[in-house]
Protein backbone atom coordinates (compact mmCIF):
# COMPACT_ATOMS: atom_id res chain seq x y z
CA UNK A 1 0.00 0.00 0.00
CA UNK A 2 1.52 3.60 -1.03
CA UNK A 3 2.46 5.85 1.73
CA UNK A 4 -0.40 8.08 2.94
CA UNK A 5 0.21 11.95 1.68
CA UNK A 6 -1.08 15.06 1.53
CA UNK A 7 -2.48 14.68 -1.47
CA UNK A 8 -4.97 11.67 -1.08
CA UNK A 9 -5.82 12.94 2.38
CA UNK A 10 -9.15 15.42 2.36
CA UNK A 11 -9.30 16.50 5.97
CA UNK A 12 -13.14 14.85 6.02
CA UNK A 13 -15.52 12.58 7.92
CA UNK A 14 -17.89 10.11 6.52
CA UNK A 15 -21.39 9.05 7.93
CA UNK A 16 -22.57 6.09 6.19
CA UNK A 17 -25.27 3.63 5.72
CA UNK A 18 -24.81 0.11 4.75
CA UNK A 19 -28.27 -1.19 4.03
CA UNK A 20 -28.82 -5.05 3.07
CA UNK A 21 -29.32 -6.59 0.18
CA UNK A 22 -32.79 -7.19 0.16
CA UNK A 23 -33.61 -3.15 0.61
CA UNK A 24 -32.66 -3.18 -3.00
CA UNK A 25 -34.71 -3.43 -5.81
CA UNK A 26 -33.99 -5.64 -9.33
CA UNK A 27 -31.58 -5.39 -11.14
CA UNK A 28 -29.21 -3.25 -8.19
CA UNK A 29 -29.83 -6.11 -5.89
CA UNK A 30 -28.32 -8.87 -8.32
CA UNK A 31 -25.73 -6.14 -8.95
CA UNK A 32 -24.39 -6.01 -5.48
CA UNK A 33 -24.87 -9.15 -4.69
CA UNK A 34 -22.57 -10.05 -7.20
CA UNK A 35 -19.79 -7.41 -6.30
CA UNK A 36 -19.92 -8.85 -3.03
CA UNK A 37 -19.68 -12.09 -3.90
CA UNK A 38 -16.62 -10.96 -6.00
CA UNK A 39 -14.32 -10.13 -3.32
CA UNK A 40 -13.52 -6.03 -4.47
CA UNK A 41 -13.42 -4.15 -1.48
CA UNK A 42 -12.23 -0.71 -2.57
CA UNK A 43 -11.53 1.80 0.24
CA UNK A 44 -12.06 5.51 0.78
CA UNK A 45 -8.70 6.30 -0.87
CA UNK A 46 -9.53 4.52 -3.85
CA UNK A 47 -12.90 6.52 -4.20
CA UNK A 48 -10.58 9.60 -3.74
CA UNK A 49 -8.04 8.87 -6.08
CA UNK A 50 -10.69 8.27 -8.77
CA UNK A 51 -12.23 11.70 -7.68
CA UNK A 52 -8.68 13.34 -8.09
CA UNK A 53 -8.59 12.25 -11.05
CA UNK A 54 -11.16 13.81 -12.92
CA UNK A 55 -10.38 17.41 -11.00
CA UNK A 56 -6.79 17.09 -13.28
CA UNK A 57 -7.97 17.67 -16.94
CA UNK A 58 -8.61 21.48 -18.14
CA UNK A 59 -11.77 22.30 -17.78
CA UNK A 60 -11.92 20.04 -14.74
CA UNK A 61 -14.73 17.63 -14.54
CA UNK A 62 -16.26 18.69 -10.88
CA UNK A 63 -18.82 15.46 -11.13
CA UNK A 64 -18.39 12.31 -12.62
CA UNK A 65 -20.12 11.92 -15.98
CA UNK A 66 -21.04 8.57 -14.99
CA UNK A 67 -22.70 6.74 -11.31
CA UNK A 68 -19.98 4.77 -9.64
CA UNK A 69 -21.12 1.05 -9.97
CA UNK A 70 -18.75 0.20 -6.54
CA UNK A 71 -19.64 0.37 -2.46
CA UNK A 72 -17.95 -0.47 0.88
CA UNK A 73 -19.87 -4.01 1.65
CA UNK A 74 -19.57 -5.30 5.34
CA UNK A 75 -20.69 -9.07 6.07
CA UNK A 76 -22.37 -9.38 10.29
CA UNK A 77 -23.95 -12.60 11.01
CA UNK A 78 -24.24 -13.63 7.92
CA UNK A 79 -25.69 -10.54 6.41
CA UNK A 80 -24.30 -8.90 3.94
CA UNK A 81 -24.82 -5.06 3.44
CA UNK A 82 -23.47 -2.48 0.91
CA UNK A 83 -22.73 1.37 0.81
CA UNK A 84 -23.16 2.51 -2.71
CA UNK A 85 -20.22 5.23 -3.43
CA UNK A 86 -22.94 7.44 -5.33
CA UNK A 87 -20.05 9.26 -6.01
CA UNK A 88 -22.07 11.33 -9.07
CA UNK A 89 -24.71 12.52 -6.57
CA UNK A 90 -22.39 13.21 -3.90
CA UNK A 91 -20.41 15.29 -6.05
CA UNK A 92 -23.79 17.66 -7.28
CA UNK A 93 -24.51 17.99 -3.31
CA UNK A 94 -21.07 19.42 -3.09
CA UNK A 95 -21.18 21.66 -5.60
CA UNK A 96 -24.16 23.18 -4.33
CA UNK A 97 -22.28 23.93 -0.72
CA UNK A 98 -19.15 25.79 -2.88
CA UNK A 99 -20.97 28.69 -3.04
CA UNK A 100 -21.00 29.39 0.54
CA UNK A 101 -17.57 27.96 1.75
CA UNK A 102 -15.20 30.27 -0.78
CA UNK A 103 -15.21 33.65 -2.05
CA UNK A 104 -16.52 33.81 -6.31
CA UNK A 105 -12.82 34.82 -7.07
CA UNK A 106 -11.64 31.81 -5.63
CA UNK A 107 -15.04 29.39 -6.58
CA UNK A 108 -14.88 30.94 -10.51
CA UNK A 109 -10.69 30.31 -10.78
CA UNK A 110 -11.16 26.50 -9.08
CA UNK A 111 -14.66 25.91 -11.26
CA UNK A 112 -15.00 28.65 -13.74
CA UNK A 113 -18.44 29.39 -13.81
CA UNK A 114 -19.62 27.50 -17.51
CA UNK A 115 -18.23 24.21 -15.78
CA UNK A 116 -20.68 24.78 -12.78
CA UNK A 117 -23.29 25.96 -14.63
CA UNK A 118 -23.29 22.74 -16.74
CA UNK A 119 -23.38 20.67 -13.95
CA UNK A 120 -26.57 22.34 -12.21
CA UNK A 121 -28.35 22.14 -15.51
CA UNK A 122 -26.91 18.20 -15.35
CA UNK A 123 -28.44 17.39 -12.13
CA UNK A 124 -31.65 19.17 -12.36
CA UNK A 125 -32.42 17.29 -15.33
CA UNK A 126 -31.14 14.05 -13.11
CA UNK A 127 -33.17 14.90 -10.25
CA UNK A 128 -36.28 15.10 -12.49
CA UNK A 129 -35.93 11.50 -13.08
CA UNK A 130 -34.97 10.92 -9.58
CA UNK A 131 -36.69 12.49 -7.31
CA UNK A 132 -36.46 10.16 -4.65
CA UNK A 133 -32.65 9.51 -4.53
CA UNK A 134 -30.43 10.00 -1.84
CA UNK A 135 -26.85 9.08 -0.64
CA UNK A 136 -25.60 6.52 1.47
CA UNK A 137 -22.69 8.58 2.27
CA UNK A 138 -22.77 12.12 3.95
CA UNK A 139 -19.33 13.86 4.20
CA UNK A 140 -18.17 16.67 6.54
CA UNK A 141 -15.06 19.36 6.26
CA UNK A 142 -12.60 19.89 8.92
CA UNK A 143 -14.98 18.61 11.82
CA UNK A 144 -17.25 15.62 12.86
CA UNK A 145 -20.69 17.39 13.04
CA UNK A 146 -22.15 16.93 16.69
CA UNK A 147 -25.35 15.75 15.91
CA UNK A 148 -23.63 12.49 14.13
CA UNK A 149 -22.06 11.87 17.92
CA UNK A 150 -25.39 11.57 18.85
CA UNK A 151 -26.22 8.26 16.81
CA UNK A 152 -23.64 6.18 18.56
CA UNK A 153 -22.37 4.50 22.19
CA UNK A 154 -18.67 4.77 23.25
CA UNK A 155 -18.76 1.11 23.63
CA UNK A 156 -19.52 0.89 19.60
CA UNK A 157 -16.14 3.13 18.89
CA UNK A 158 -13.09 0.98 17.27
CA UNK A 159 -9.99 2.25 16.85
CA UNK A 160 -6.48 1.10 15.04
CA UNK A 161 -3.31 3.17 15.52
CA UNK A 162 -2.03 2.57 12.33
CA UNK A 163 1.59 1.52 13.54
CA UNK A 164 1.94 -0.41 10.53
CA UNK A 165 4.42 1.81 8.10
CA UNK A 166 1.94 3.19 5.25
CA UNK A 167 -0.93 2.45 7.43
CA UNK A 168 -3.26 5.44 8.80
CA UNK A 169 -4.94 5.12 11.87
CA UNK A 170 -8.62 3.86 11.86
CA UNK A 171 -11.09 5.49 14.25
CA UNK A 172 -14.86 4.87 13.45
CA UNK A 173 -17.96 3.90 15.11
CA UNK A 174 -21.15 1.51 13.91
CA UNK A 175 -24.46 0.93 15.36
CA UNK A 176 -27.46 -0.78 13.94
CA UNK A 177 -30.35 1.34 12.65
CA UNK A 178 -32.47 0.82 15.42
CA UNK A 179 -30.65 1.97 18.07
CA UNK A 180 -29.60 5.22 15.87
CA UNK A 181 -32.91 6.36 15.46
CA UNK A 182 -33.77 5.97 19.27
CA UNK A 183 -31.04 7.83 20.60
CA UNK A 184 -31.19 10.73 18.50
CA UNK A 185 -34.92 10.58 18.65
CA UNK A 186 -34.48 10.35 22.53
CA UNK A 187 -31.44 13.47 22.03
CA UNK A 188 -34.16 15.33 20.40
CA UNK A 189 -36.62 14.99 22.76
CA UNK A 190 -34.30 16.26 25.73
CA UNK A 191 -33.28 19.33 23.73
CA UNK A 192 -36.90 20.37 22.95
CA UNK A 193 -37.62 20.42 26.70
CA UNK A 194 -34.76 21.99 27.80
CA UNK A 195 -33.09 24.46 25.29
CA UNK A 196 -34.53 27.04 22.41
CA UNK A 197 -34.52 25.35 18.89
CA UNK A 198 -31.21 26.01 17.54
CA UNK A 199 -29.04 24.49 15.04
CA UNK A 200 -28.33 21.28 17.16
CA UNK A 201 -31.89 20.37 16.93
CA UNK A 202 -32.28 21.63 13.23
CA UNK A 203 -29.27 19.33 12.35
CA UNK A 204 -31.21 16.55 14.42
CA UNK A 205 -33.87 16.42 12.51
CA UNK A 206 -31.84 16.86 9.25
CA UNK A 207 -30.37 13.43 9.76
CA UNK A 208 -33.42 11.77 11.24
CA UNK A 209 -35.33 12.36 8.31
CA UNK A 210 -31.99 11.05 6.27
CA UNK A 211 -31.97 7.42 8.22
CA UNK A 212 -35.81 7.15 7.59
CA UNK A 213 -35.29 6.72 3.77
CA UNK A 214 -33.18 3.50 4.89
CA UNK A 215 -34.11 -0.03 5.79
CA UNK A 216 -34.44 -1.00 9.57
CA UNK A 217 -31.73 -3.78 9.35
CA UNK A 218 -29.26 -1.43 8.01
CA UNK A 219 -26.13 -0.37 9.84
CA UNK A 220 -24.86 3.09 10.74
CA UNK A 221 -21.08 4.05 10.32
CA UNK A 222 -19.14 7.09 11.69
CA UNK A 223 -15.55 7.15 10.14
CA UNK A 224 -12.90 10.08 10.68
CA UNK A 225 -11.89 9.60 7.63
CA UNK A 226 -8.80 12.02 6.68
CA UNK A 227 -9.36 13.58 10.35
CA UNK A 228 -6.59 11.09 11.65
CA UNK A 229 -4.43 13.39 10.22
CA UNK A 230 -5.82 16.33 11.64
CA UNK A 231 -5.27 15.06 15.33
CA UNK A 232 -2.57 14.86 17.12
CA UNK A 233 -2.01 11.01 18.18
CA UNK A 234 -2.51 11.07 21.30
CA UNK A 235 -5.82 13.45 21.23
CA UNK A 236 -6.77 10.71 18.95
CA UNK A 237 -6.19 7.86 21.12
CA UNK A 238 -8.11 9.88 23.75
CA UNK A 239 -10.69 11.07 21.75
CA UNK A 240 -14.25 10.11 23.11
CA UNK A 241 -16.42 12.45 21.27
CA UNK A 242 -19.08 10.32 21.28
CA UNK A 243 -19.17 9.98 25.20
CA UNK A 244 -18.93 13.50 25.67
CA UNK A 245 -21.85 14.09 23.69
CA UNK A 246 -23.98 11.03 25.39
CA UNK A 247 -22.87 12.94 28.56
CA UNK A 248 -23.57 16.04 27.56
CA UNK A 249 -27.35 14.97 26.79
CA UNK A 250 -27.42 12.62 29.97
CA UNK A 251 -26.80 15.76 32.12
CA UNK A 252 -29.37 17.71 30.47
CA UNK A 253 -32.05 15.29 30.80
CA UNK A 254 -30.88 15.47 34.58
CA UNK A 255 -31.04 18.93 35.08
CA UNK A 256 -27.28 19.49 35.58
CA UNK A 257 -26.33 22.57 33.57
CA UNK A 258 -22.90 22.38 35.14
CA UNK A 259 -22.31 18.85 34.34
CA UNK A 260 -23.84 19.51 30.24
CA UNK A 261 -21.14 22.86 30.16
CA UNK A 262 -18.31 20.48 31.18
CA UNK A 263 -19.22 17.83 28.69
CA UNK A 264 -19.69 21.04 25.63
CA UNK A 265 -16.39 22.54 27.11
CA UNK A 266 -14.13 18.87 26.62
CA UNK A 267 -16.32 18.40 22.89
CA UNK A 268 -14.79 22.00 21.97
CA UNK A 269 -11.76 21.71 23.43
CA UNK A 270 -10.78 18.65 21.44
CA UNK A 271 -12.33 20.25 18.43
CA UNK A 272 -10.24 23.58 18.48
CA UNK A 273 -7.29 21.96 17.37
CA UNK A 274 -8.99 20.66 14.53
CA UNK A 275 -10.26 23.71 13.32
CA UNK A 276 -6.88 25.60 14.79
CA UNK A 277 -5.25 23.46 11.58
CA UNK A 278 -8.17 24.06 9.01
CA UNK A 279 -6.65 28.00 8.95
CA UNK A 280 -3.00 27.23 9.51
CA UNK A 281 -0.70 28.15 6.60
Amino acid sequence: MPAVTSVLVPYASYLRVYEPLAAFPEPERSHWSRYARSGRAPTAQDELRRSLVDLLPTPPVPVPVHESADAFVTEDDGVVRVCPWRTRLRGWLALEELTGLFPPLVLDAVLPPVVRGQATADYEAWRDRNPDARPWIRTAVWQVPVRWFVLFADDEREYEPGEVPGVPPVLRYRTPMVQARRRLARALRTLRDTIEEGPLTEGLVDVGRWLEDFHPRSLVELDYGGLVHALPPDLLAGDRSAADVAAGIAALRDGDGEGAGAAYGRLTDRWRAVRDRQFAN
